[in-house]
């Protein structure tokens, strides 16, 4: 229905519970459609968020749970506000973490050398180690067809969680990062890139994960801590002068190109221009200086291998050295020594694993008199792909790359001011763009040696040897967007041309999953498909992410947009926290202490849990805590019991009359500016202080308010009319400020006495609240009632008697104009205090003081 649609109400039901209310409501929603997107809005009236797709290689756990429920309360809080809001849900389903599932989870491994079977029949899964150790091998497509089998039921399982947390997601709206629009949305953006220049192709240095046999991007490495050991080889410089040299690679000699020290270190000044010999190998290396070597380091002066690592790079690059490769995308050693070293001790090291060929060569040096006192042990970083279990390589390949500022300080200078245009929450994750930009050492690295992605849309031409040439790729029409260049023949060729002389062959590569995702914008907003929904949502309002792929998603898709649209691809960044277990320590499957949430949302139900996850502000860790969700259990359930207890008293028949009696008007005044503070908190994405503000105000409310004015809304008169229009108004405000966090609940109550959805009402307003108060509304009367209800409670609590008990005599002690503001609300506080008689003694105390006489 929309939001004008009328239902019938539901009445309020004699035992009401928060049990299966989740199944009901979502239902609801769904055949509704509640939270459906009406793209008629002009763009002035659409709130588009551009949601994150979790990636779909695992089970989803709190971390997920907390972020996405933090964006559900802002569309929530949009939708409200009259704003017709745009909220896609995607998955991420291409790329490694799915590959890699799909080879555990079934056995198998892909050679893209064997042909298609159509009638390969997966095994049953999951299968045991053994099939896992001893993978079949199966053709590409039939590896492709796995994971899309695989992918097609995990996301079901997703969906089936989201639904069930209460995300307001329009689901006609879904899409995947594998899905056609997305491949062609990406293969479209890739191809206008190449033709702008922003896409280019090399050959040259890169780091690879040998366990993923494939390139790896700078914003997917992270240093991991591991233990080494220095190794202090003798070089032997002009007049046989000894050269030490500390290495931890010292299987890399054989790759040595040159020495490199400090301009300004002494030390080594008189050799830089001269050459020294490698020891074991004998090859002569010049020695250079550069202002990155560390005197401070080892002997000061280094050994420069092609390659060991991202320094090596620098210098080879810088000083224009040799190439002298020596390991293999496979991890090992190659066959065969490089130009310039002998065959015979390098026979030594060929085909050997990268430490069997260390230990190999130590014994070498070791026997040659070259290796100087013992490996001293150390712990040091090591480069690793973010998702690998093994430490990368440097090999030389030929590799797609998109610019990115790396190599070019004007780009780099715009991509800096679109961050400095981005309105950041915090502001302070601004810093970390800054920082990452500033730091690129090269371009975007764009393409995986792997299968299950966007296959990268060009083929190449074969010269009569059948080699291609790389410098003039085909390129497809983009009206046949998408294409498999495995598959598909490019224009003026067909398939029987494929990999013979002067035939084609297609480029072999996928894309990232990020040059994919970066464009999750354009892939929901329909770019180039459907121009009159993408004039509406795009540039989107909203990037919710976590603060960990700010280097990669955060940075790429504004890459994406700058270069395609000249803009960024949002207003703002909304960034979250980390979840953190009992003892503080950061959830990640990798330490084993990741929770998942099924469980609790099938135990305390959803509302709870989105408690629990609305208590964490945007940017800021928040633990894990049961006790937490027990709060939130039992706030919805005070929600259920204080609504049916205020529509009991007639409240739902007296919504729109006027409150006139002092204490309804001071709690109404109260809850006005309750309103006004979580209005402009959720305005500033602070969903926890609109939650605080809420709750606090609830727990008065119910515990103070309804106690006081319970008596005289029983009654008959003006005086019982004021109280039930008060808490009506307070009912239908309250219920409308927790929709956001708690929406069932507040379903739930809302249908008891309103029609439509409360989701679809609107959001309550200073002007709303004050519309329904008549006269003065002075919210220091209600606070003046808690004070003296609560000395009443305590008097009775420490005499250990019933609420319910009679205080023949209470004595009401303080300023006299704070007395005479007590006579205002005397009769309400008489009944909820079962006193019987209240003398007002004036200035005989500085605060009030209620004395009772038992």
């Amino acid at each position: 229905m929309t939001d004008t649609a009328r239902t019938a109400r539901a009445g309020v039901p004699e035992r009401p519970t928060l049990d299966g209310i989740e199944e009901t409501w979502a239902r609801h929603w769904q055949e509704d459609g509640t939270y459906a997107f009406d793209r008629s809005k002009e763009r002035s009236d659409v709130y588009a968020i551009d949601t994150p797709p979790p990636t779909v290689s695992g089970e989803l756990h709190m971390g997920h749970v907390f972020s996405y429920t933090h964006t559900d309360t802002v569309a929530r809080f949009q939708r409200m506000r009259g704003r017709t809001v745009f909220y896609p849900m995607g998955w991420d389903d291409n790329g490694l973490p799915t590959e890699r599932r799909a080879q555990n989870v079934y056995g198998v491994r892909c050679d893209p050398a064997l042909p298609y079977d159509p009638s390969w029949v997966p095994p049953a899964a999951p299968v045991n180690e053994a099939a896992r150790k001893d993978p079949t091998s199966i053709s590409r497509q039939n590896f492709i067809e796995l994971c899309e089998l695989l992918t097609v039921a995990d996301e079901e399982v997703f969906e089936a969680l989201w639904r069930r947390l209460g995300l307001s997601v329009d689901w006609s709206l879904t899409y995947t990062t594998i899905g056609w629009v997305a491949r062609a949305t990406s293969q479209r953006a890739f191809l206008r890139n190449l033709a702008r220049g922003e896409a280019y192709q090399a050959e040259a240095p890169t780091l690879w994960d040998v366990g993923f046999a494939t390139a790896v991007a700078q914003a997917e490495l992270e240093d991991r801590e591991r233990p080494g050991a220095y190794h202090r080889l003798r070089f032997t410089g002009p007049d046989g002068r000894e050269v030490l040299i500390d290495t931890t690679r010292p299987e890399l000699l054989p790759a040595c190109v040159a020495l490199v020290c400090h301009p300004d270190d002494e030390r080594y000044a008189d050799l830089v221009g001269a050459s020294v010999r490698t020891p074991i190998f004998g090859v002569e290396v010049p020695v250079r200086a550069h202002p990155l070597a560390d005197p401070a380091k080892g002997t000061g002066i280094a050994m420069v291998c092609t390659f060991g690592d991202l320094a090596d790079v620098t210098w080879w690059r810088e000083l224009q050295l040799d190439t002298r490769v020596v390991i293999g995308r496979d991890g090992r050693l190659l066959p065969e020594p490089p130009a310039g070293v002998p065959a015979e001790p390098y026979a030594a090291l060929a085909g050997q694993t990268v430490n069997g060929a260390r230990r190999t060569m130590v014994e070498m040096l070791a026997d040659a008199g070259d290796l100087v006192g013992e490996p001293r042990p150390i712990t040091h970083p090591v480069k690793f792909y973010e998702k690998g279990d093994r430490p990368l390589e440097i090999v030389s390949t030929r590799q797609w790359y998109l610019r990115n500022g790396g190599r070019e300080p004007r780009l780099r200078a715009e991509l800096l001011a679109r961050g400095a245009e981005l309105r950041w929450v915090p502001e302070h994750m601004k810093h970390r763009y800054d920082h990452w930009v500033g730091g690129l050492t090269g371009d975007w690295l764009v393409s995986r040696q792997r299968f299950f992605g966007v296959p990268v849309p060009v083929w190449y031409r074969l010269d009569d040897a059948g080699e291609p040439d790389w410098s003039q790729p085909l390129t497809p029409d983009e009206a046949l967007l998408p294409i498999d260049p495995s598959s598909d023949a490019p224009a003026g060729f067909d398939e029987a041309q494929r990999g013979v002389p002067g035939g084609f062959i297609g480029d072999p590569d996928v894309l990232d999953t990020w040059a994919t995702s970066s464009l999750t914008p354009q892939i929901v907003g329909g770019w180039e498909t459907d121009p009159d929904l993408f004039a509406r949502v795009f540039p989107m309002d909203l990037r919710p992410q976590g603060q960990e792929i700010i280097r990669t998603w955060l940075f790429a898709s504004v890459v994406r947009s700058h270069l395609e649209h000249g803009l960024l691809p949002w207003r703002d960044a909304v960034l979250s926290g980390w979840i953190l277990d009992p003892d503080r320590k950061k959830m990640s499957k990798s330490k084993g202490n990741v929770v998942t949430p099924m469980a609790l949302l099938e135990q305390h139900g959803s509302d709870a849990v989105r408690y629990w996850a609305a208590n964490g502000k945007p940017g800021m860790d928040l633990a894990f805590d049961p006790a937490q969700i027990k709060v939130g259990r039992r706030l919805a359930t005070k929600l259920l019991n204080a609504s049916r207890f205020a529509l009991g008293l007639g409240a739902a028949g007296a919504l729109r009359a006027p409150a006139t009696e002092p204490l309804d008007t001071a709690m109404l005044a109260e809850l006005s500016g309750v309103v006004a503070t979580a209005t402009s908190a959720f305005e500033g994405y602070d969903h926890t202080a609109a939650l605080q503000a809420t709750e606090a105000f609830f727990w008065r409310f119910c515990d103070d308010y309804i106690e006081l004015v319970k008596e005289r809304a029983y009654g008959t008169g003006p005086g019982a009319d004021s109280a039930r229009a008060a808490l009506a108004t307070a009912l239908s405000v309250q219920l409308r400020l927790f929709a956001p966090v708690l929406p069932f609940v507040t379903e739930e109550v809302w249908s008891w006495w309103r029609y439509g959805s409360v989701h679809r009402s609107p959001w309550p307003t200073t002007y709303e609240v004050g519309r329904a108060v008549q006269g003065p509304g002075d919210p220091e009367l209600l606070r003046l009632a808690s004070d003296a209800l609560s000395q009443v409670r305590r008097a009775k609590s420490e005499r250990k008697l019933s609420m319910k008990a009679e205080v023949p005599l209470a004595e009401a002690l303080g300023p006299a104009a704070l007395l005479d503001q007590l006579t205002l609300i005397a009769d309400d506080l008489r009944a909820a205090g079962r006193i019987a008689k209240l003398d007002l003694l004036p200035d005989r105390t500085p605060d009030l003081v209620i004395a009772c006489a038992f």
